[in-house]
């Protein structure tokens, strides 16, 4: 044991303590006509936790929660934990057989489901090994089918006197976050409370957040918990505000009245936010800013959000980092340039968090790759915010780990300057005729085209190239732009061998936390062929 005068374990449970003894009556969180202050917030958290004992959850059991972004899983970031449980935050957009598979294989004992949600579990309900109760939660946007009990109920069976925090290691499992799965079966992310503490803490850090913050909840709070941003702004005595879904006139509304400070993106939300009418007459009287990660997003639309009024900064990580592990890090001589020519410096993904220090570029060999900012490798981390491993899965873990780095299977460049910027997916570069052809690259062209809502490039067989691109757009409403059109486009900025070969317009596939299904594009292409492996 760690002597402890000197050693507390670190966990983001005490922000809440914290928070709650300097801003008592401050408002913690804001959702529909509901607002509850840092002390209301903190008994709602110690009735969870007590509630959670009462019932018979030990230490390292895992709890589930299938909602949006409501308080209820607010408070389940911090009273799971100061239960000794491991939260299971499940993406509310997948299917009854892959939520299926999550809480059996993370083995849950118990379910606190939105009642918006319930359908989804209802048909799996018989099939489910290990949840012993349900715990529904009513925001009035559904009729549950299951038979539990409700959230309001099942916290009134807990106490509101401060509970001691539980955690004597902070490597200790605080969640598990499931990927996607598009490419298989999910995978438990494993985190611990020492990294999520420490990347809460850079989140704020980076973010300059303070207790005048409101941070608006755009994003999935399933999603690497929020980034670990559920943590963050109760760290600095920010308000949450919270969303239940993506509305693009509901998020306008939010940020004029609630005078949001802060909100985190996919590019797909800024696309969707810039297309919207309101965004021609937002007049911020305060400044707002914008994370925005998930997808490389393009210049065209950084510099769009940007003319808004906002401040984009770019940030770049995966499941397995706890969200952002790197930041688009601005420097004050980039102040004066033009802003075309800052919305391509934004792009990039940038240096290591503060607290997050190790990445690199690597080449097959594992060495680092020249910074002329031609290059291409593989972006490798490691650190306080890498997860311990994916649950039960050794050999993929030993894998992921190959060589003492995590790999992240991101081709990038590095800039004379340290700076990373992403060129593709190791499975989505494009090799025609033994030339490299970055997807990404095309991809941000295309999006500068005044027709192009929405772009995603594949690799399609051409019999004397191997492969060459295939660019599935769509358009902009009221729009009807033509195959040539996009094609000449790329021509009049890349050289031709980059150029689409081909286009096609119509909606794109997408996984359930918004990302463009490229697989699916390419299988549909390939269909037939056996594609060589380069």
């Amino acid at each position: 044991m760690k002597n402890e005068v000197y050693y507390t374990p670190l966990t983001p449970v005490n922000f809440l303590l914290r928070s709650a003894a300097v801003f008592p009556t401050k408002t913690a969180i804001i959702h529909k006509d509901k607002r509850f202050t840092y002390q209301e917030f903190y008994d709602r958290v110690n009735k969870l936790a007590s509630a959670l004992q009462n019932a018979g959850i030990e230490k390292g059991d895992r709890i589930a929660f299938l909602s949006p972004n409501i308080p209820p899983l607010l408070d389940a970031h911090y009273g799971v934990p100061l239960a000794g449980a491991v939260l299971v935050a499940i993406n509310i957009r997948l299917s009854p057989r892959e939520i299926l598979y999550i809480l059996n294989h993370s083995g849950s004992k118990l379910l606190c489901v939105d009642t918006g949600f319930a359908n989804l579990i209802e048909p799996i309900r018989k099939e489910l090994e290990t949840i012993e109760r349900f715990i529904l939660i009513d925001d009035g946007e559904g009729a549950a089918e299951l038979e539990g009990t409700e959230y309001e109920e099942f916290l009134n069976t807990g106490s509101k006197e401060p509970l001691e925090v539980p955690v004597e290691d902070d490597y200790e499992t605080i969640s598990i976050n499931y990927t996607s799965g598009t490419t298989g079966v999910p995978k438990g992310v494993m985190y611990h409370h020492r990294g999520a503490y420490l990347n809460a803490l850079g989140e704020a850090l980076q973010m300059k957040m303070s207790s005048y913050s409101n941070y608006l909840w755009t994003l999935p709070m399933f999603h690497c918990n929020g980034w670990c941003f559920t943590w963050g702004v109760t760290a600095v005595g920010g308000t949450h505000v919270c969303l239940r879904a993506v509305d693009a006139d509901r998020i306008f509304d939010l940020i004029e009245t609630e005078k949001v400070s802060h909100f985190c993106a996919a590019p797909i939300v800024l696309i969707t936010l810039a297309g919207n009418p309101r965004s021609e007459n937002l007049n911020l009287e305060h400044k707002l800013h914008i994370v925005v990660a998930g997808a490389p997003p393009s210049p065209t639309i950084i510099q769009k959000m940007e003319d808004m009024g906002a401040e984009i900064t770019h940030v770049y990580g995966l499941t397995e980092t706890y969200g952002p592990h790197s930041i688009c890090e601005w420097q004050p001589q980039w102040d004066n340039l033009k802003a075309k020519e800052k919305a391509l410096i934004k792009a990039r993904q940038g240096v290591p968090y503060i607290h997050a220090l190790e990445m690199r570029v690597v080449n097959d060999n594992m060495e680092d790759v020249p910074r002329d900012g031609q290059t291409m490798g593989e972006i490798v981390m490691r650190g306080n915010n890498v997860m311990m491993g994916y649950y039960l899965q050794e050999e993929a873990t030993a894998e992921a780990f190959r060589g003492g780095w995590f790999h992240s299977d991101d081709l990038a460049i590095m800039h004379e300057n340290g700076y990373v910027e992403i060129k593709d997916r190791k499975k989505d570069l494009i090799i025609s005729g033994g030339e490299n052809i970055s997807t990404v690259e095309l991809e941000n062209v295309i999006y500068k085209h005044p027709d192009v809502q929405e772009v995603s490039v594949v690799a399609i067989p051409h019999e004397k190239w191997g492969e060459v691109p295939k660019a599935f757009v769509v358009a902009k409403p009221g729009t009807n732009p033509a195959e040539e059109d996009i094609i000449e486009f790329c021509r009049q900025h890349l050289a031709r061998f980059k150029c689409p070969k081909a286009v096609e317009f119509g909606e794109l596939p997408k996984t359930s936390t918004g990302k463009i299904q490229k697989y699916i594009l390419r299988d549909k292409e390939w269909k037939g062929y056996d594609k060589k492996v380069n």
